[in-house]
């Protein structure tokens, strides 16, 4: 387990960023301002086009802000460029996307092994980090299959070893559970949840279903690029179930809905 730190591994401030041109131009994010602790557990939620995707788009380097700072574990990432931008792309953080990402040609043991060969990891400790992953999502059936072979739970099982095997220190999730039906959107959750638990690496994830959300122990709601509400899950003796009702309420005044994917118990 890794040690935990009193210092944010990610920090954002006034954090800006505008789409578009002259009368067409839209903010997407309206100085956006937090923090997150290593090993938390973070949900991003909020209806379509509230800036959620955005946000996690700009922490993963995929679009740049045009204001503010993002800081990760001290490095201010509009400062990063070559060599140094694909070493946090590839280490420090990992992005689990709603639609798996996998490359086709390759099996699922050469999906996950793929960071590791570009980051000149060992081949011996690769194999060991696969082995551990495979065991706890369940997939070591599926590592000689294509992901043409793969159901949607195997592939984006698949698809959380790869963005885990760098053990990097934040998972950046999107939508992980969209593409999933209820009994593998269910597992994920669970498996993702246990490894935040076991590995002490952050997640941020951005969803729009509170069933998904109620995994979560804290959950920011943004609305027109800001943040509207903030929960937290701090009381031990709290179940699921009743965080998850704290976060329809907050949903239904964002003017949102649950997909109702996962089953609360």
């Amino acid at each position: 387990m890794k040690p935990i730190s009193e210092k944010p591994i990610l920090e954002i401030e006034a954090l800006t960023k505008y789409y578009g041109k002259g009368a067409n131009r839209t903010m997407a994010l309206d100085g956006i301002t937090l923090q997150v602790m290593p090993g938390e557990f973070l949900g991003i939620m909020g209806s379509s086009g509230s800036g959620k995707s955005t946000l996690l788009n700009c922490i993963a380097t995929v679009i740049h802000p045009d204001g503010g700072r993002i800081t990760v574990e001290g490095i201010d990432l509009q400062k990063l460029r070559g060599g140094e931008l694909a070493g946090y792309r590839g280490t420090k953080i990992g992005y689990l996307f709603q639609n798996f990402e996998l490359l086709d040609n390759l099996t699922g043991r050469e999906n996950i092994l793929l960071p590791l060969s570009i980051h000149n990891i060992p081949e011996a400790e690769g194999e060991k980090r696969m082995g551990e992953l495979a065991a706890w999502l369940e997939i070591q059936d599926v590592l000689h299959k294509f992901p043409s072979q793969m159901s949607g739970g195997q592939k984006q099982r698949v698809a959380a070893a790869r963005a885990l095997v760098l053990k990097p220190g934040m998972v950046l999730a999107d939508e992980p559970t969209g593409a999933l039906d209820s009994k593998n959107a269910r597992l994920l959750m669970e498996k993702l949840a246990g490894l935040n638990r076991q590995e002490r690496a952050a997640v941020l994830m951005v969803t729009h279903d509170p069933n998904a959300a109620s995994y979560c122990r804290r959950i920011l709601f943004i609305r027109d690029g800001k943040i509207f509400h903030e929960l937290r899950r701090d009381v031990p003796e709290e179940t699921r179930k009743e965080f998850y009702g704290r976060i329809l309420k907050v949903t239904a005044q964002l003017g949102g809905g649950s997909a109702n994917v996962l089953t609360v118990g």
